[in-house]
């Protein structure tokens, strides 16, 4: 089965290519395909624009995702803006330190926060299946570790005294958000070959 992965990264081509394995096919999108604006709500909303706008284009299976993390503190702020939380075109390093800036009068126990991911596939008939993945975690305010990306730097998922950047990417894929949903729709896409 072959599946077009709404995205312009051609490393998480090849990252959710591994995840969802044998038999499955991971295509990066054509040069003259435009993803569209991620105007949705919800983070199902968004991969489901990706998705369906990809399947269209093509006419063959796509995958999409849309992730971001989530603060209790701040309300579960900023969830779907996470990529836009210090402003439209806002860098990974203003988004991090906007959020530092945010928790940091807040209680070490009162830090509480989620990684969340929805994936999706649309197939060419109109049909749809999501699967999401979610990683508990608490938020300290001094940035640790150089992998990852994002908030990584900052993320201590449940069960490690490590961020997320600090672990291996080994560790990381393990564990993380993205592999879980992933994962989850991989089970769902080898039922439909």
């Amino acid at each position: 089965m072959r599946v077009g992965l709404a995205t312009g990264n051609p490393g998480k081509v090849r990252e959710i290519g591994a995840i969802l394995g044998e038999g499955i096919e991971v295509a990066a999108p054509p040069n003259d395909w435009v993803a569209p604006d991620e105007t949705g709500e919800t983070y199902l909303a968004n991969a489901r624009l990706k998705a369906r706008s990809l399947c269209a284009h093509t006419g063959e299976p796509a995958v999409a995702d849309d992730s971001g993390i989530e603060v209790d503190a701040l309300g579960g702020a900023p969830g779907v803006r996470s990529a836009r939380f210090a402003g439209e075109g806002a860098t990974d390093r203003q988004n991090l330190d906007l959020l530092i800036e945010k928790i940091r009068a807040v209680a070490d126990d009162k830090r509480g926060a989620r990684y969340r991911c929805l994936a999706v596939v649309v197939l060419p008939d109109g049909t749809e299946h999501a699967a999401e993945g979610i990683v508990e975690g608490t938020l300290i305010t001094t940035p640790r570790g150089t992998g990852g990306f994002g908030y990584d730097p900052i993320f201590i998922p449940t069960g490690y005294d490590k961020t997320m950047a600090e672990l291996s990417p080994e560790e990381k894929d393990a564990i993380s958000h993205r592999g879980i949903a992933f994962r989850a729709l991989a089970g769902i896409l080898h039922g439909l070959r």
